[in-house]
């Protein structure tokens, strides 16, 4: 089940409210889960069932997508300014420093929420930030066609292509290294999430310099990626762990850039274990 929470945010118009949609669920420690651009809270669904044996599983909707509503007027969709609401959101959650793993852009979040000291352990899924400018463009160009795509396609197509394995790799393979093991109505919701999703352009637009280069002492960080990622290339997470010598770099055999669909068993147990390092 959905639940919202909501809280201030310093704006240029001065404090102003927003909310953050989220579902928990599970016991234990916490642990927020973050995903990439343009997708949803219910990615982390095929994982949820093992993490919420051992954890209090938090899995969120970044602002604009999913069912959590955009940023307030005056807030760019920068690295920045998600810190600072990722920050508000576990002050308002009461969440005393959590575990926090992300996909892609999530990762790339995850970590810099690590990098300000605001969580107690990090896993990073094939996380944005440590690429060239070429592999970047590369990924950005992707994503972009991926967003129109998605807009232009008419809704009975999206539905007729999820209902077979062949239809559901047109629609996800650049993400799913196993599109035919995502539910049809999985398919259906993401591909509709992708053209909903606000603030993805000005994202990308803000991501052009962006490039994680510090390291993260004194917490326990593990980064992880697929074999099979096709938007951001496994040697990225080689240069991960040069920019975060003390990280856990952990490859996914056979899993694609979002790996949670890929191999669900694995991906828990590298999250379980990310969060047990502390």
């Amino acid at each position: 089940m959905s639940a919202t929470v909501s809280f201030k945010v310093p704006t240029p118009y001065g404090p102003q409210s927003m909310s953050v949609s989220y579902a928990r669920v599970g016991a234990g420690e916490p642990l927020v889960l973050l995903h990439g651009i343009g997708h949803h809270r219910q990615v982390w669904d095929p994982v949820i069932p093992v993490l919420a044996a051992e954890r209090d599983v938090i899995a969120v909707d970044l602002p604009g997508c999913g069912e959590s509503p955009s940023l307030p007027e005056g807030l760019a969709h920068d690295l920045a300014t998600m810190n600072t609401v990722l920050g508000a959101f576990l002050t308002a959650m009461e969440l005393d420093r959590p575990h926090v793993a992300g996909n892609s852009l999530g990762g790339l979040l995850a970590l810099d929420l690590a990098r300000a000291q605001l969580v107690r352990s990090v896993t990073a899924l094939s996380p944005a930030g440590f690429w060239t400018q070429l592999e970047r463009r590369y990924a950005f160009t992707v994503l972009a066609g991926m967003r129109q795509t998605a807009q232009r396609m008419p809704l009975p197509l999206v539905e007729t292509l999820s209902r077979s394995a062949a239809g559901r790799a047109v629609l996800t393979s650049t993400i799913y290294a196993r599109p035919g093991r995502r539910s049809p109505e999985a398919v259906v919701a993401e591909t509709l999430g992708l053209a909903r999703a606000a603030g993805f352009s000005e994202t990308l637009r803000s991501g052009r310099e962006v490039r994680f280069t510090d390291d993260i002492p004194g917490l326990p960080v593990t980064v992880a990626w697929g074999s099979r990622d096709r938007l951001l290339v496994p040697r990225q997470g080689v240069r991960a762990k040069r920019i975060i010598p003390r990280a856990r770099l952990v490859r996914l055999p056979g899993c694609g850039h979002v790996p949670m669909n890929d191999d669900p068993a694995l991906v828990a147990r590298v999250l379980l274990d990310g969060s047990r390092r502390s």
